[in-house]
């Protein structure tokens, strides 16, 4: 969310490529917005319990905020809007096997796999 710290940018990509598969395509379409929740809850879960199981945290992840995650993965967050904070976070592996491009990718993983599910 443009370096804010809120939720993962990647979790927001895999909900919308899910939500161009099952979601409304007009407003008024209240049903299939309904159905379309189930989805995306299991999505965000399945997110969660990936980056849990992928990057070998300890411990559950409470929500889906970019500051939780990179504390889980680096014992601290990071204000990517600050210079040195932002080096800080590259230094610490930010953009390494371990670092967003993993979390990008299981991002990705359980979005395709949620839409072949619900597609099949």
């Amino acid at each position: 969310m443009a370096r804010s710290g809120e939720t993962c940018g990647a979790l927001i990509g895999a909900l919308m490529a899910l939500g161009l598969v099952i979601g409304r395509e007009q407003m008024e379409e209240t049903e299939v917005y309904r159905k379309s929740m189930g989805p995306a809850r299991e999505l965000q879960r399945k997110f969660k319990e990936e980056l849990k199981n992928q990057l070998g945290l300890k411990e559950d992840l409470k929500t889906t905020l970019r500051k939780e995650i990179q504390k889980k993965i680096y014992g601290r967050s990071f204000d990517m809007n600050d210079e040195k904070d932002y080096q800080a976070f590259l230094d610490a592996g930010g953009h390494g096997d371990l670092g967003c491009p993993r979390v990008c990718a299981i991002a990705a993983q359980v979005a395709a796999e949620k839409i072949f599910e619900v597609k099949s």
